[in-house]
């Protein structure tokens, strides 16, 4: 395989990986650890991930329960997660923090659904970014007559096969993530 067309399927794949992480932080109707991923919370004057202070469990299909290493920051969790952009509203019974999902409504899953399109979009976008550079690279070595055109058209013929299949991997991320959120 062309180091090429290797390095321009390893850009593409760092990409989609990392908006499978971002959408795995989109509410859906359960619970799921990945819900927390991006909650800092301020542990001894600094902002630190939560899962670094706190072990994350989901006890209940509509439920996640954090029990924190140390009771001092209990506290500052609940603030964390008040402070956060996911709408819920966290319970401390002095030992363990409960966050309950409530169940979405329809408004807020449409929401959802059109923010989960605009973090895909950015994937498709950053694919064929991937792309276009890849190709520009290739033809300016076919212009400097260090690859012929037929291997250049080769590349970009594999490089074009990559941007379709991880363009249609996002599709299918969108298809899946929009059931589960519009799933009541």
């Amino acid at each position: 395989m062309d180091p090429r067309v290797k390095n321009a399927e390893d850009r593409m794949k760092k990409a989609l990986e990392l908006i499978r992480h971002e959408v795995a932080t989109i509410r859906t109707n359960k619970a799921t650890t990945a819900l927390l991923d991006g909650i800092k919370v301020e542990y001894y004057g600094s902002p630190v991930p939560l899962q670094q202070v706190a072990s994350v469990s989901v006890p209940e299909s509509r439920m996640l329960m954090i029990q924190p290493w140390e009771r001092a920051v209990l506290p500052e969790i609940v603030k964390a997660i008040q402070r956060s952009d996911l709408g819920l509203n966290p319970t401390d019974d002095g030992a363990v923090v409960r966050l309950v999902l409530p169940t979405l409504t329809e408004e807020r899953r449409k929401d959802l659904v059109k923010h989960l399109g605009k973090i895909i979009e950015d994937g498709r976008v950053r694919v064929r970014t991937v792309r276009r550079e890849s190709n520009d690279e290739l033809k300016k070595l076919e212009r400097e007559h260090k690859i012929s055109e037929d291997d250049s058209k080769k590349a970009q013929s594999e490089i074009q096969k990559l941007t379709d299949r991880y363009i249609a991997s996002l599709d299918e991320l969108f298809g899946k993530k929009q059931a589960e959120v519009m799933e009541v």
